[in-house]
């Protein structure tokens, strides 16, 4: 693993007013086996708290930690992600939310996979409410002495010999709506190419499937990581599935319609002077 040339990676994390879940995220982006060319807060309109946890933050990161902010108009996890996708700079782009704490092998196991022509969907384990307040309230509750309160799964378990075969067990027609927006991993120039994020998603839910689904039109091969690239999800409030319906719909509206880029989305955010071929066919 050490031998292997790894692409250079920007690591996008969204977050909305939940500094104290934030602060783990990042750390444990601080603490990877191979770090990231540059981390990317991409914020939907947080308040002060977390702008000043972010600018503590910064002063100790390993490498450059960058804030991108848009006002709070709603759930417009689209855009954001949009905006830090504009800002990274690498060629490779993992995105994740800021609820969530690493493996230490996180970003090394999303790398070795990485291959042109493909995108991916890692892992997570969800962490029960219980040890979640532990967590957030103990600045002294590690992840692993966290875990051992919390009930084995198969999801905590990272394994090498595992991982390859596992990227070819899905198959069926429908397995893009298994894609985990928190945790996937794709190239940049794919995102360019599909447009990004359609920003006509608001509220939650979808436009992550909208994503892959395009990025399939394309051309590009969906694959699931397991036994590796593993998230521990702290448990908080859903958010409100007001829309998911009508955000399910527009979605899949993209199988019939065979189109892989759409028309409010990343261009919206870039100076290139051929933003437009992003929209043709």
């Amino acid at each position: 693993m050490k031998n292997m040339l790894l692409p250079t990676c920007s690591v996008l994390v969204t977050t909305y007013n939940r500094p104290e879940s934030l602060v783990l995220c990042v750390e444990s982006l601080f603490q990877q086996s191979h770090l990231p060319t540059e981390i990317i807060v991409c914020d939907d309109g947080s308040g002060e708290a977390t702008q000043q946890l972010i600018q503590q933050l910064q002063k100790r990161s390993p490498v450059p930690l960058l804030h991108v902010w848009q006002a709070d108009l709603g759930f417009r996890l689209a855009r954001v992600r949009n905006l830090g996708l504009k800002t990274a700079t690498s060629e490779y782009i993992v995105q994740l939310d800021g609820d969530v704490i690493l493996h230490r092998h996180y970003l090394v196991d999303h790398l070795r996979h990485a291959k042109k022509g493909f995108f991916f969907s890692g892992n997570q384990y969800h962490i029960p409410h219980d040890v979640t307040q532990l967590m957030l309230t103990n600045s002294s509750a590690s992840v692993h002495t966290s875990l051992k309160l919390a009930k084995w799964n198969w999801r905590r378990l990272r394994c090498l010999p595992l991982q390859k075969p596992m990227l070819y067990f899905y198959h069926w027609k429908t397995h893009y709506e298994y894609v985990l927006g928190s945790n996937m991993s794709f190239w940049r120039q794919d995102l360019f190419r599909v447009n990004g994020y359609d920003e006509q998603f608001s509220g939650w839910g979808w436009e992550d499937i909208d994503l892959a689904l395009r990025l399939m039109q394309l051309g590009c091969t969906l694959r699931f990581l397991r036994f590796g690239a593993i998230q521990y999800h702290l448990d908080h409030p859903k958010s409100s599935r007001a829309q998911e319906d009508t955000n399910r719909m527009r979605a899949l509206q993209i199988i019939q319609e065979k189109r892989f880029a759409c028309e409010q989305g990343l261009s919206q955010h870039t100076d290139y002077s051929d933003a437009q071929n992003f929209l043709t066919h």
